[in-house]
């Protein structure tokens, strides 16, 4: 599928990774480390939706990632997590969006790709315990995403469907 890039996409996608990196910096004291929250990760469940906010969502991932304490490599792996974890997101969502339970096994790709590729990087960076820094991570991940984001998502779609679909429905 052939995306034709407008000014309108342009500024929707900046949007995305803005409102992506100002709520990882506003909450930057639980966004960083083993144990983290990051809110701004909610917002990858757009892409069950449409694959056209995985740009905006990575850029701002790359941008709050270069902003934060971890450096360079957490630019890079973190990034490259969670491009991975929107594209799983959004075939996901190609395949079951019409399935009542599509998004929750969504929800549960980043909390298996970031338990993974940060839970390896914050243990080679600060020489924490492997398993136990996975399973930090993977939690944070599947608290926000899946346990908050989720219903959040559904809420939304039920008592602001208008709204919601706005939102997330692309025009091309």
């Amino acid at each position: 599928m052939k995306m034709k890039m407008t000014t309108q996409r342009i500024v929707k996608t900046a949007a995305i990774a803005a409102i992506y990196v100002a709520l990882t910096l506003a909450f930057a004291f639980m966004s960083y480390g083993n144990i983290q929250f990051r809110l701004s990760e909610v917002m990858t469940l757009f892409a069950f939706f449409d694959p056209f906010y995985i740009p905006g969502l990575t850029l701002g991932c790359l941008i709050a990632n270069l902003l934060g304490p971890n450096g360079i490599l957490d630019a890079v792996v973190g990034t490259i997590a969670t491009l991975i974890s929107v594209i799983l997101i959004a075939l996901t969502g190609v395949k079951m969006r019409q399935s009542r339970v599509g998004i929750w096994i969504a929800s549960i790709w980043p909390t298996l790709i970031n338990a993974v590729m940060i839970g390896i990087m914050l243990n080679k960076l600060f020489e924490l315990p492997l398993a136990l820094t996975m399973l930090e991570v993977g939690i944070g991940e599947f608290v926000v995403i899946t346990l908050a984001g989720v219903p959040l998502f559904k809420f939304l779609m039920k008592k602001h469907a208008i709204l919601f679909d706005k939102l997330i429905k692309e025009k091309r």
